[in-house]
C-alpha cells in the first residue's frame, strides 16, 4: 500500500512538473480537462447521477471551451460565484447535512457542487496565466496545511474537529496546519526566489495583518473542502471517491481542499 502511494505520488509530481515546465497551453488544458473530467465522474457517482461517465466527458469538453473563450473578467466573476456557493450552501451542509441524492433537491445540490468544481478548475487556469510558480504557490498553501495537520494531529490530536464527518481530524491538527502555513509562507517573503509568488505578492500589497487574515481564511477554506468531501463519501457509504489513483483513492480525494481555495485565491489575485 505504501509503495503504491509513493509510486502514484511520484508519477503525479512528474506529470505536474512536466506540464508546467513545458509551457504548452494545449498540454496544460488537456491535463486540466482530464483531471476535471475524472473529478466530475467521481462526484456524479457519489451523488448517484445516472450516466456519470458521458456527463463527465461532456463536462471536460465544456471546461476546455470555456477556457478558450473566457476573458479574465469572466473568470473573476465565476470565482465570486463559487465563493458565494461555498459560503451560502456547501459549507453550511457540514452542519445541516446533505439532501437525498435522488429527487429535485438532490439534483439541484449536484448542480451547485458541479459549479463549484468547475470554478476551481477555471481558477487554476486563471492563476496559471500569472506563472507556473504563482499557481504552485497557491496550491502549496493547501498542501502545507494538510501535511502540517496530519503530523500535528497524529502527535497531539485529542479534540475532534468533526467527529461525525471525519473522526481522524482534530482541532490540534487544524491549528498545526495553520501555523505551518503562516511560518513557511511568511518565510518565503524574505526570499528573492519567491518574489513573484502568491504569498509574497499578497503581503506586499496588503501588509502583514491582512496577510495573516487572508491566509487564515484560505486554510479554513481548505479544511471545509476536505470535510465536505468526507461528508459526500459518508453519505455514499464509500471510503474513497474512486480507485483511479492507487494508494490515494480518487482525484477528489486529492483535490478536495483545493476546490474552495482556488476561487478565493483568484479573487484575492484580482486585487494584486
Amino acid at each position: 500500500m505504501l509503495g503504491q502511494r509513493i509510486g502514484t505520488a511520484v508519477l503525479l509530481l512528474f506529470v505536474l512538473v512536466a506540464v508546467l515546465r513545458s509551457g504548452s497551453q494545449p498540454a496544460f488544458l488537456l491535463t486540466l480537462a482530464l483531471f476535471f473530467g475524472a473529478a466530475c465522474w467521481e462526484a456524479f457517482r457519489l451523488f448517484d447521477v445516472p450516466r456519470a461517465l458521458p456527463l463527465a466527458l461532456l463536462a471536460a469538453v465544456l471546461l476546455v471551451l470555456l477556457l478558450m473563450g473566457a476573458s479574465p473578467t469572466g473568470w473573476t466573476a465565476v470565482a465570486a460565484l463559487c465563493a458565494f456557493i461555498w459560503a451560502m450552501r456547501l459549507a453550511p451542509a457540514l452542519k445541516l447535512g446533505l439532501p437525498e441524492a435522488r429527487g429535485a433537491r438532490g439534483t439541484l445540490f449536484t448542480v451547485v457542487y458541479t459549479l463549484a468544481l468547475l470554478g476551481c478548475f477555471i481558477a487554476i487556469a486563471a492563476l496559471y496565466q500569472r506563472s507556473a510558480l504563482y499557481l504552485v504557490s497557491v496550491m502549496a498553501i493547501v498542501w502545507v496545511a494538510d501535511i502540517g495537520a496530519y503530523f500535528v494531529g497524529r502527535a497531539f490530536g485529542k479534540h475532534k474537529l468533526a467527529p461525525s464527518i471525519s473522526p481522524g481530524k482534530s482541532w490540534e491538527g487544524a491549528l498545526g496546519g495553520w501555523l505551518a502555513v503562516l511560518l513557511l509562507a511568511g518565510a518565503s517573503v524574505a526570499s528573492p526566489l519567491f518574489a513573484s509568488s502568491f504569498p509574497v505578492q499578497m503581503q506586499q500589497q496588503f501588509g502583514w495583518p491582512v496577510w495573516v487574515a487572508l491566509m487564515s481564511l484560505l486554510v479554513a477554506a481548505s479544511i471545509v473542502g476536505d470535510l465536505f468531501e468526507s461528508l459526500m463519501k459518508r453519505r455514499a457509504g464509500v471510503k474513497d471517491s474512486s480507485g483511479l489513483l492507487p494508494g490515494h483513492g480518487g482525484v477528489l480525494d486529492r483535490i478536495d481542499a483545493l476546490i474552495p481555495v482556488m476561487p478565493l485565491a483568484l479573487l484575492i489575485t484580482a486585487r494584486l
